[in-house]
């Protein structure tokens, strides 16, 4: 749905502005009018292709959200009223996007917004596992409750990401160096060595290859930042559109990594739809919710498939084990769920389970990864040194002859 940014005045004549997400600026004319504010102006937030592929708004984190929502919890639970509580917890925000945005949220919820709509509009900070939670709460009278699982699923998939960045940050780490290296020595170690070869002298296939590399490298330079550049745009721009189904099969395809990758999507679709059936969400739109959430293509796939067979009459269990995705140990804690009427329970071991796992597992990976990248940045450096010192071997041959 369209965001629209939108100033008013208010009943006192102040001029008030802020966002709300409507089908046309006519509707979202309507809704202010229906708040109690005269419209003054009323655009579409859009945002450009480039925006889409390279997003430069700074987002807020997840150890920051789950902050928020563990402090509006516990003012809430004091008894301060709630647009009392955003004003001071934007007040002493410690990023400036949530300084903005808290105010701006107060003044929408003042002006006859409920809490989850005025959060909508902030979908790039508040998603929409979030805002649903948050509706839940607010028509059921458990917002504090609500906002206390909030913040304890949040700092879940917090440890679950600092769980993935420890395994890829030592493979990343090394990567980059074999990378700056190389291109150290095609700049400044293989035009020496040039100079070392006698003139007329017929040098190897290998030798010639990094010659010439070393020489286009520093005559094109750009041609090839530029190339790099347009290459990371249009692969982003291709995994942002059909591309990304094709990458998700092949992620779970991937050796030693392809285990890691399903953990954590299965993880992340157990620990969000069990937020979401513990906040009172019916199934159906449970699962639309945390199909998105789960991060792959193909969990999404899968649980539109299960909503389609939930409507005619199946359990949840079933179709998700018919998607192959799921091992049986996940649809089989969903059955017994489904039996004994604890499904949100038995999802939140399933999720707890596939945590530790990929913590296990990311700690093991490190470990195997190690070597495995030494010995690739040492075979890239030795092919680029034995290739330099080869016409000294076959000059120094010639003259002994």
């Amino acid at each position: 749905m369209p965001l629209f940014a939108y100033q008013a005045l208010d009943k006192g004549g102040a001029v008030v502005s802020g966002k709300l997400e409507a089908e046309s600026d006519l509707v979202a004319a309507a809704r202010l009018f229906k708040l109690g504010y005269i419209p003054l102006e009323v655009n579409e937030v859009k945002t450009p292709a480039w925006g889409q592929v390279f997003p430069l708004q700074r987002k807020v984190s997840i150890g920051e959200l789950a902050l928020f929502s563990r402090q509006l919890a516990a003012m809430l639970s004091a008894g301060i009223p709630l647009t009392r509580c955003l004003y001071i917890l934007g007040e002493q925000a410690t990023t400036p996007v949530l300084g903005k945005v808290l105010p701006a949220v107060a003044r929408s919820v003042e002006g006859g917004m409920s809490l989850s709509q005025a959060l909508r509009a902030y979908r790039d900070i508040f998603s929409g596992i979030y805002v649903e939670l948050v509706n839940a709460g607010e028509v059921g009278g458990t917002l504090e409750a609500v906002l206390v699982k909030l913040s304890q699923q949040l700092e879940s998939e917090k440890m679950l990401r600092d769980n993935i960045r420890a395994a890829m940050f030592y493979p990343v780490l090394v990567l980059v160096f074999a990378f700056l290296l190389m291109i150290a020595m095609l700049l400044f170690i293989v035009p020496v060595f040039v100079g070392f070869y006698p003139d007329g002298h017929e040098l190897p296939f290998l030798t010639s290859f990094i010659i010439a590399l070393s020489d286009s490298v520093r005559a094109y330079w750009y041609l090839y930042f530029l190339g790099g550049a347009l290459f990371v745009t249009g692969l982003r721009a291709y995994m942002a559109g059909p591309g990304g189904h094709v990458y998700d099969r092949l992620k779970f395809r991937i050796p030693v990594f392809g285990p890691l990758v399903q953990k954590i999507v299965i993880a992340r679709f157990a620990r969000t739809l069990s937020a979401l059936l513990a906040g009172g969400i019916p199934v159906l739109q449970a699962l639309e919710t945390a199909g998105p959430a789960a991060g792959s293509s193909l969990v999404l796939e899968a649980a539109r498939y299960a909503r389609e067979r939930i409507r005619e009459g199946q359990s949840i269990a079933r179709p998700l084990k018919e998607s192959g995705l799921f091992p049986p140990m996940v649809t089989l804690m969903i059955s017994v769920g489904e039996e004994t009427g604890d499904v949100p329970g038995l999802l939140n071991r399933v999720a707890e389970f596939y945590e530790q796992e990929v913590a296990a597992l990311s700690k093991g990976l490190t470990s195997l990864i190690e070597p495995v990248m030494i010995i690739g940045v040492g075979g890239i450096i030795a092919v680029i040194v034995i290739a330099l010192y080869l016409p000294m071997f076959s000059v120094i041959a010639t003259y002994q002859h």
